[in-house]
């Protein structure tokens, strides 16, 4: 069961910009951690961003620090993440998953709930 709907991936070019949506069902974001996280072919999961339930705290992988925003509504129960100066090497799918811990570590496995992801493709 699909806790999240991911939206707003697509097709890219070299140092575009993306804005991907993740807005939960049955569970309220305000008492989450919600992470970011993406999936190239053939190479492991990893943590992109994390946001704690206050929208207070965030982290990101160092990949993303100074390229990606995350932020939330917690009146539209749904988490964002800006991407910017987007490369090749971003191409994955992505996803939004929770956790009831209010750690901010973006570890895969600590999370919960999970959406069905969003394709990125970054390329000319």
């Amino acid at each position: 069961q699909s806790h999240f709907v991911e939206s707003g991936g697509g097709l890219v070019q070299p140092g575009g910009s993306l804005r991907l949506s993740c807005t939960a069902s049955g569970i309220d974001v305000s008492k989450y951690v919600v992470g970011w996280f993406r999936q190239a072919p053939g190479k492991q999961r990893q943590g992109v961003s994390s946001i704690h339930g206050s929208g207070t705290v965030t982290r990101y992988a160092d990949f993303a620090k100074g390229r990606f925003t995350i932020s939330k509504d917690n009146a539209k129960n749904t988490v964002y993440l800006q991407m910017n100066g987007l490369w090749p090497d971003d191409t994955a799918i992505y996803y939004c998953a929770a956790k009831s811990s209010p750690f901010t570590d973006l570890y895969w496995d600590e999370y919960d709930y999970w959406g069905q992801g969003t394709q990125v493709t970054v390329s000319s």
